[in-house]
């Protein structure tokens, strides 16, 4: 089996390799790349590969670059550190990804299901791999508008701590520990904002990764968190939340 490794972080391309070469004796890896130019130019002159594992981000850019430059029909398979956000990208495009740090089990499991599926209509497509590319690379919304007393105020999210919300309103909580009604549901705000610096951590609270200031096991499974001016269960990781939520700390 002939495999194209695309990643940045060497010490990922190297654990990827073993495990590879531990579940495979016949694996073969042709290339490790670690930009998108260098991609392109391998890819345009050996077009014949099995499999290919691509990383999202690369020394050069984001990896999905390289379907606009180089036509791609072997079968790829994402790896990420980060971003749930773009996990459902992947699986509404039926993209096929696996979650770092890569474990050995799971990648036997990606192994048998493009074997499986070996011949077939390559999963990412040119058109589903633009539609991805489109989402990772949207603007997300830089402030608020509140308004306070008689006058509007704007604020930059890098000045939000959370959004909350209470008896079916939404409120923005400040740094300064200050509330102000917000005209979106947490649904429609989880989609304006970068899911790299916030996370939904459960169904009444949005919260930025630098507001968090302690991190604490709770009951059943749960995780407490010390966010100032956020108390109850506006500060709890809700337990199907928690393991989502660690991989977002660690992206």
């Amino acid at each position: 089996m002939k495999v194209m490794i695309i990643e940045d972080e060497k010490l990922s391309a190297e654990h990827l390799i073993h495990l590879l070469e531990k579940i495979r004796a016949d694996i073969q890896i042709i290339k490790c790349s670690d930009s998108v130019a260098e991609s392109v130019a391998f890819l345009k002159q050996n077009p014949e590969l099995d499999l290919i594992f691509m990383d999202i981000h690369l020394a050069d850019g984001i990896s999905f670059e390289i379907f606009v430059e180089t036509n791609i029909e072997t079968p790829v398979v994402f790896t990420t550190a980060y971003d749930d956000y773009a996990i459902r990208a992947f699986k509404v495009n039926s993209l096929d990804y696996l979650l770092k740090p890569i474990g050995i089990h799971e990648l036997q499991e990606t192994l048998n299901k493009f074997e499986k599926y070996h011949g077939q209509e390559q999963l990412g497509s040119d058109a589903k791999i633009k539609e991805v590319l489109q989402h990772l690379t949207r603007n997300y919304k830089s402030r608020f508008m509140v308004r306070v007393g008689q006058n509007i105020e704007s604020i930059p999210v890098e000045d939000i701590m959370a959004f909350m919300t209470r008896d079916s309103l939404s409120f923005l909580l400040r740094n300064d520990g200050k509330k102000f009604p917000v005209d979106y549901t947490l649904d429609q705000l989880e989609n304006l904002l970068s899911p790299l610096t916030f996370f939904r951590i459960n169904r009444k609270t949005l919260v930025h990764i630098q507001s968090i200031k302690k991190i604490s096991p709770y009951l059943n499974g749960r995780l407490s968190l010390q966010i100032p001016q956020l108390e109850g269960d506006f500060a709890i990781v809700s337990r199907e939340r928690v393991n989502d939520f660690k991989r977002w700390l660690d992206q």
